[in-house]
């Protein structure tokens, strides 16, 4: 439980396979299934907290959620939208169930990524981008099976809207029964698939809900089929070939520069925000 309003699985870092580097420029995939929370007067959430040398991104497929950072930067995430918080040098922020969704309850389920930086942009200055459903590049595939949607990078001229420090590609794929759809990505990206909802073959290998799929370095190419109704979120990136430091909410390069954030954290330089 992260607070008391998010059930999440951390896909990555974490698992004895996969070090810091292996999903790069994805530094960690948070993903809160299917989750019902009863009505409540009092928002559940995440209080303040500090993050820096990274970018948050928060896909909302069912739920809504608030957010409030010590930038001034303030928003509502409903179903189909995208958040991303550039935290680079620094910043405080807060994430909660939405006032009025709180009051009447339902079910959440939601993906929270970190990007990693380069070095050279990670004390850059921080930056938030609201990106609305009805705003993303969309592929409609033949016969009415389906429509990607492109949150960043580029799909059959599709475009998504996100600005992004690196090459990322970054799709919602949403097919009906029967639909099969291609992607290629250069082999040294690296790729994974989150299945939301639904039952597919990737590349002759089956994914049911709720899994994620890790890609080798080995090939461009990967078929998508689906044996029911899908959602699936697809990420891909250009690594960054910098070591990492990593503690707590701050992704760094060195030790010397963790130390700094907290000493900088301690001295107010992240700016003010109430719980």
């Amino acid at each position: 439980m992260v607070g008391d309003g998010f059930w999440v699985h951390t896909f990555f870092p974490g698992s004895r396979t996969m070090n810091l580097q292996r999903m790069s420029p994805f530094f960690l995939m948070d993903y809160n299934a299917k989750t019902e929370f009863h009505p409540t007067d009092k928002p559940r959430g995440v209080g303040v907290h500090p993050h820096r040398g990274f970018e948050t991104v928060t896909i909302v497929y069912q739920g809504r959620v608030a957010h409030h950072d010590s930038a001034g930067n303030s928003g509502i995430i409903k179903e189909g939208d995208v958040q991303w918080m550039t935290a680079a040098a620094g910043v405080l922020h807060k994430e909660y169930h939405e006032k009025c969704w709180s009051k009447k309850g339902g079910m959440m389920q939601m993906v929270q990524l970190w990007v990693n930086l380069p070095a050279k942009f990670k004390m850059s200055k921080p930056k938030y981008q609201t990106l609305s459903h009805k705003r993303f590049g969309k592929f409609e595939l033949p016969d009415d099976l389906g429509i990607i949607e492109v949150i960043a990078g580029k799909y059959h001229g599709a475009k998504g809207i996100a600005s992004t420090f690196t090459p990322i590609e970054l799709y919602n794929v949403k097919i009906k029964k029967g639909a099969i759809v291609n992607f290629s990505f250069p082999e040294h990206y690296n790729t994974g698939i989150l299945v939301i909802d639904g039952r597919v073959k990737l590349n002759e290998q089956i994914a049911l809900t709720d899994h994620f799929v890790l890609f080798s370095n080995n090939g461009t190419d990967i078929q998508l089929e689906a044996s029911k109704d899908s959602i699936l979120l697809v990420l891909s990136g250009e690594p960054i070939n910098e070591h990492i430091e990593s503690y707590g909410p701050f992704v760094m390069n060195t030790k010397e520069e963790i130390l700094q954030a907290y000493e900088d954290l301690n001295k107010g330089k992240f700016g003010q925000l109430e719980n």
